[in-house]
């Protein structure tokens, strides 16, 4: 039995953003057809789990534009529409929303604030987007840097202390240890 992972979805006059949330996705596939179909399988998890989905979006897609990245978290798409338009919802029919898909309010935009922009008003991370066609490979994540920095924090203990000024706020840590020792002294 197949899975449904959570989708999220955005929208401007001349495409459409589909993120598909699923943590680890293995063999992740991902089609689009011209009629506006969008389908997904991938496995996840310690169980390897498999998830599908198949949704009818509202109007049709330009394959060719359309663009996607399978991240370590997530698969981020973005579907150009074959025209601008500003769709009602995000898919075709009467029937109720599935109740894994939703909006994604990080990228949405009403269609009055809508300025005809692309991508660049959202901030991608730098992801280096691969064609529907070429899907992954040993480069599907782009060109991130692997460094960390590394910050060194002192360790308990360590900690640089100025005694005058603690002495000068009354934080002194020796004074404080000295009243307790007193209290605990008188209390036994």
């Amino acid at each position: 039995m197949s899975r449904h992972p959570e989708v999220k979805w955005a929208q401007r006059v001349d495409k459409v953003f589909i993120t598909v949330l699923l943590p680890d996705a293995k063999d992740a596939k991902v089609k689009l057809e011209p009629d506006g179909v969008f389908s997904f399988s991938a496995s996840a998890g310690a169980e390897n789990h498999h998830y599908e989905l198949k949704l009818d979006l509202f109007d049709k897609v330009n394959v060719e534009e359309s663009k996607i990245n399978v991240g370590v978290r997530s698969i981020f798409c973005i579907l150009e529409k074959a025209e601008k338009v500003w769709w009602k919802k995000l898919l075709r029919g009467d029937g109720k929303t599935p109740h894994y898909v939703k909006v994604d309010w990080d990228k949405w935009v009403d269609e009055d604030e809508d300025t005809g922009s692309g991508p660049s008003d959202l901030d991608l991370g730098g992801m280096d987007f691969s064609k529907f066609g070429g899907m992954g490979g040993d480069d599907a994540m782009g060109d991130f840097d692997d460094s960390d920095e590394d910050l060194e924090l002192p360790k308990p203990g360590e900690q640089d202390y100025d005694k005058n000024e603690a002495e000068e706020i009354g934080d002194d840590p020796s004074e404080e240890k000295k009243e307790e020792k007193k209290e605990s002294a008188g209390t036994t």
